[in-house]
C-alpha cells in the first residue's frame, strides 16, 4: 500500500517536473491533466478498489438562513479499505452549490471530508441540494450527499 502512494507520488512528481512552460498558465494545467489522467487510471482498474465509511450522515439539515448568506456544509469520511482513497469527482445538482474535490489519495485508515458551500442568494424557500461523490469504490462508485437549508428573505 505505501508502494502504491509512493509511486503514484513519484510519477506525478516526474511528470511535473518534466513538462515546460510556454506560458505562465500551461504549468497548472499540464499537472491538472497529469492527476486527472493518474485518476482515471486508478478509476478504471477495479483491484484498486477500495471502501468508505460516511462518518458523519450523509443527509444535514443546516436549518435557516438569511436569503444571500453562504452556507458552508462539510462530509466526513474514513478509507475502510485495503488501497489508497481516490475521489475523482465531486459535482452538485446545481450551480448555486460549489463542491471542493480533494485532490491527494487517502491511505487506508485516513479520513477526509468532502465540503461544498451554497449561495443562497435568490432562492428563498426550502432548499435540497445533492453533491455526487465519484470514487474508487465498492460496492459503488457513487456516493449520494444531500442537505437542507431554508432560506428566509
Amino acid at each position: 500500500m505505501k508502494k502504491i502512494l509512493f509511486i503514484l507520488s513519484i510519477t506525478t512528481v516526474l511528470l511535473a517536473c518534466t513538462t515546460t512552460d510556454k506560458k505562465s498558465g500551461d504549468s497548472s494545467n499540464n499537472s491538472d491533466s497529469t492527476l486527472q489522467a493518474e485518476k482515471a487510471k486508478i478509476m478504471s482498474d477495479t483491484a484498486n478498489y477500495t471502501s468508505i465509511q460516511w462518518l458523519d450522515s450523509t443527509f444535514l439539515s443546516m436549518g435557516t438562513v438569511n436569503e444571500g448568506a453562504q452556507v458552508e456544509v462539510s462530509f466526513r469520511f474514513k478509507n475502510t479499505g485495503t488501497k489508497p482513497l481516490v475521489i475523482a469527482n465531486v459535482t452538485a445538482s446545481c450551480g448555486c452549490t460549489i463542491p471542493e474535490t480533494p485532490q491527494q489519495p487517502f491511505a487506508p485508515g485516513e479520513e477526509g471530508v468532502i465540503k461544498a458551500k451554497f449561495d443562497s442568494k435568490g432562492r428563498v424557500g426550502e432548499q435540497r441540494k445533492h453533491i455526487n461523490v465519484d470514487a474508487n469504490t465498492t460496492p459503488s462508485r457513487d456516493h449520494d450527499l444531500e442537505f437542507t437549508v431554508d432560506v428566509k428573505k
